[in-house]
């Protein structure tokens, strides 16, 4: 029986959709072998499977917060490559500075802010950045002497506060669509059910006489397909900077 309050399942949502899918393809294809075996198993079971897994997926993810989230994701990214000649031209100034900035680069929060730019570890380049900032304003007599722009510095501010806007819409979108899910899953452990009853004839039929086709209606065996193949479409980071 269908829980209305939990999960069936233990794979991620949108995991699921991509494995019904795998077995869409191979139910289309073993169709004549199942109709022989159950006349319940007919070109209307076929499309309401399909129904199903479309339904689902534009539930788990819908085609317009997909693409919202990857702009978000990539204006991100951009906001983080952006930062690297910024990092770069302060360290310059505070090494002109000498005496007058009484810290390291690492010490004024430089180093660990250039190494979260390239990993694009969005929480400790935050974090980072308010360091930084409270340094700026600490030395920026000492750091303005030497070349330091109020153009530069507010490029620290205007970073921080974009990241943070991002990282905040991006929880938003991925939370309602959570909250959304977790009132439909209903519909998600159905599919899941009737996904359990495909792979269950699929094995009666093969079980003993086509191995690879027994594959195709293992569950295990195609979460391994799934977490093999699908992976997200994120710009790869930066190459790491020369040793200093």
């Amino acid at each position: 029986m269908t829980n209305h309050s939990q999960r069936n399942y233990s794979c991620k949502d949108e995991e699921l959709t991509v494995v019904c899918g795998f077995t869409l393809l191979s139910l289309k294809r073993d169709l004549a072998d199942f109709t022989a075996y159950s006349p319940q198993f007919d070109g209307v079971y076929v499309t309401n499977y399909e129904t199903r897994i479309d339904a689902v997926q534009e539930l788990v993810q819908p085609k317009s917060e997909t693409i919202e989230l990857k702009v978000i994701t990539e204006r991100i990214y951009a906001t983080l490559d952006a930062l690297i000649a910024p990092v770069n031209h302060l360290d310059g100034y505070v090494t002109l500075a000498g005496k007058t900035v009484p810290l390291s680069a690492a010490d004024f929060g430089l180093k660990h802010l250039r190494k979260s730019l390239r990993a694009r570890d969005v929480e400790n380049v935050i974090t980072l950045l308010k360091t930084v900032e409270g340094n700026i304003a600490r030395y920026k007599a000492g750091l303005m002497a030497k070349g330091l722009t109020d153009e530069l510095v507010a490029k620290f501010a205007d970073a921080r506060t974009s990241l943070a806007d991002d990282k905040n819409k991006k929880y938003e979108l991925t939370s309602a669509r959570m909250a959304l899910v977790l009132n439909n899953l209903v519909l998600l452990n159905g599919l899941y059910e009737q996904l359990t009853e495909i792979c269950a004839i699929g094995k009666v039929l093969y079980k003993q006489t086509d191995r690879a086709k027994l594959n195709d209606y293992t569950f295990s065996y195609l979460m391994k397909q799934v977490r093999r193949v699908e992976k997200p479409e994120e710009p790869k980071p930066l190459a790491p900077a020369p040793a200093e």
